[in-house]
């Protein structure tokens, strides 16, 4: 690759761990509990345990993999390097789709939490949003990194407040995180269902391998920004989630769509309702950045693959970004948010990740001995985790899931066989 197509590295470590802080603490620390309580009722805080545990098996893959090979594109990229080109698109495919899908959700979350006007008027705000936080990401991943840090910090000193105002409510009682849950609940097909939905809500720590070709010395800076970022995302879920319990326990977080704001009034704070729109408005902000930035650099990859349309594989001259896959993800997320809806659909985005995670961790079981720094059965854990995640998501999820990859594998298929067809590679 010549140097003028590639990125430049310019994230250190705070840089990183940043990122995939905004990645991982978005809107769904928000909205996430509800429907975890209502699957797993008073086992809720196992479910995260369990969302925990795959995540950091994923995450050491990622850390591990992106240390061998710190170029743009992530799984894609590791897949098609250990197992083979299909495994790679696989990974890729699954990534690029289902978070464009993604990204119109959180565009469409920030300005529900901002704008509390018209549906027309949110929309047309939600579609500013992209537009602007692309034209910042054209600008360069400094400036990326530079916001996501004032975003992520906006939504911790929220949480924080949020956290603390419930604690020193008298109406606050440890005894409701042990309550009875809502009836069906607390099955271990529905614990597994809540570390689903708990593991989708903070799987983001790869987006800082899905950037290594921008950090600076990666072999040692990608190993530490990913465990750290998600060891951070880890304890800020925890304590969100206890708090939330213990202000009206799992039966009334169960079905919520915003059970942090039904919590604060549970426990007579209503006046911090303000902080949960801010928070909610910031954090999904920062998860929109992250995702336009992740999907940029994988699109990024797959066209210097001619998995994707070769005019994606542009670098700015002057920026160092990928410019035209970022300028082409702002077109289609505009359009989705002005013409759709997918906040409550997106399920075969979780199948997705899923499986883009079942990928890194067969790639990373296959490295040798030298670029080990974990365990492999570290990898076998986290890809029959990820296996089992996906045989608990819903059925429309899993329907939905399986229609994307069907579409993106066949898709390939008959674009090769048109090569060769023609002659070409």
């Amino acid at each position: 690759m010549a140097s003028g197509e590639r990125l430049s590295r310019r994230l250190g470590l705070t840089d990183a761990v940043v990122i995939g802080l905004g990645s991982m603490i978005g809107a769904g620390v928000f909205a996430v509990f509800g429907p975890a309580a209502r699957a797993a009722g008073p086992w809720l805080l196992a479910g995260l345990a369990i969302a925990a545990l795959v995540a950091y098996c994923n995450a050491v893959a990622s850390a591990q993999l992106a240390a061998a090979y710190p170029t743009s594109g992530g799984t894609y990229v590791y897949g098609r390097e250990r197992l083979g080109p299909w495994w790679g698109f696989t990974a890729g495919w699954g990534f690029v789709i289902g978070k464009t899908a993604s990204c119109a959700a959180m565009a469409l979350t920030f300005a529900t939490y901002a704008v509390p006007g018209p549906e027309w008027l949110r929309r047309v705000i939600a579609v500013l949003g992209v537009l602007g936080l692309a034209g910042l990401n054209y600008r360069g991943v400094t400036k990326t990194a530079a916001l996501t840090r004032i975003l992520v910090s906006i939504t911790l000193a929220c949480l924080a407040v949020l956290v603390v105002g419930i604690w020193l409510s008298p109406h606050t009682s440890l005894a409701n995180i042990a309550a009875t849950g809502p009836a069906g609940s607390g099955s271990v097909y529905g614990v597994l269902q809540a570390a689903g939905l708990l593991f989708f809500a903070f799987a983001g720590y790869a987006r800082i391998a899905t950037m290594g070709e921008e950090v600076r010395d990666p072999r040692t800076t990608i190993p530490r920004a990913i465990p750290l970022a998600l060891g951070i995302a880890v304890v800020v879920y925890a304590l969100v989630g206890v708090a939330a319990l213990a202000a009206v326990g799992s039966a009334g977080l169960a079905g919520s769509p915003a059970p942090l704001a039904d919590a604060v009034r549970a426990v007579g704070a209503a006046e911090l309702s303000p902080i949960v729109r801010l928070g909610g408005a910031v954090a999904s902000l920062g998860a929109l950045l992250a995702l336009i930035a992740g999907i940029g650099r994988t699109s990024l990859a797959m066209a210097r693959e001619r998995d994707l349309p070769s005019w994606l594989a542009a670098v700015h001259p002057t920026h160092r970004v990928p410019h035209h896959a970022e300028l082409a993800l702002a077109v289609v997320v505009s359009v989705l948010v002005l013409t759709t809806d997918l906040r409550g659909v997106i399920g075969f985005s979780s199948f997705g990740v899923l499986v883009y995670y079942a990928v890194a961790n067969a790639a990373a079981f296959t490295q040798p001995a030298a670029d080990r720094r974990w365990p492999r059965a570290l990898n076998v854990v986290g890809a029959a985790a990820c296996l089992v995640l996906v045989a608990s998501l819903p059925a429309g999820s899993v329907v939905a899931g399986l229609v994307m990859f069907a579409v993106g594998l066949l898709g390939r298929t008959a674009v090769l066989r048109a090569r060769r067809a023609r002659g070409g590679a």
